[in-house]
């Protein structure tokens, strides 16, 4: 239960970043359809996230040290945009143009899905 919630919050986050970000497309489709894309993204999002981030963590120690952590907003950006070309090569219609794109939207992601995750807040973290 807990990962399908932080599925959908994930998902919620996307769709914020696709309203307000100009760059980031979710294609022209219908509502259920649109649903079943952003929940898609949303898993394609967490398995680069949960695979790539700590390798890129562990090996890029050294710029998140020099730069005060700064680093991790463009790494989220260049994890966003991965996700947008692995779900563009399974044929779901979501799309990042470019870095700036990704950077904001990567920004917009990470605010909502903290801020959701404050809402509704998981037993375990209690």
């Amino acid at each position: 239960m807990r990962i399908l919630l932080k599925v959908a919050i994930t998902a919620v986050a996307l769709w914020v970043s696709t309203v307000v970000i100009d760059g980031i497309t979710l294609g022209d489709q219908t509502t259920g359809r649109r649903i079943v894309t952003l929940l898609a993204v949303a898993v394609i999002f967490g398995l680069v996230n949960a695979i790539l981030k700590p390798l890129i963590k562990t090996l890029g120690c050294a710029f998140y040290v020099l730069t005060l952590g700064l680093i991790g907003l463009v790494v989220n950006a260049l994890l966003l945009w991965l996700t947008s070309e692995l779900a563009q090569e399974l044929d779901l219609p979501f799309h990042v143009s470019g870095f700036w794109p990704a950077f904001w939207g990567a920004i917009v992601v990470g605010v909502v899905g903290w801020l959701l995750h404050v809402l509704v807040p998981d037993k375990d973290d209690d």
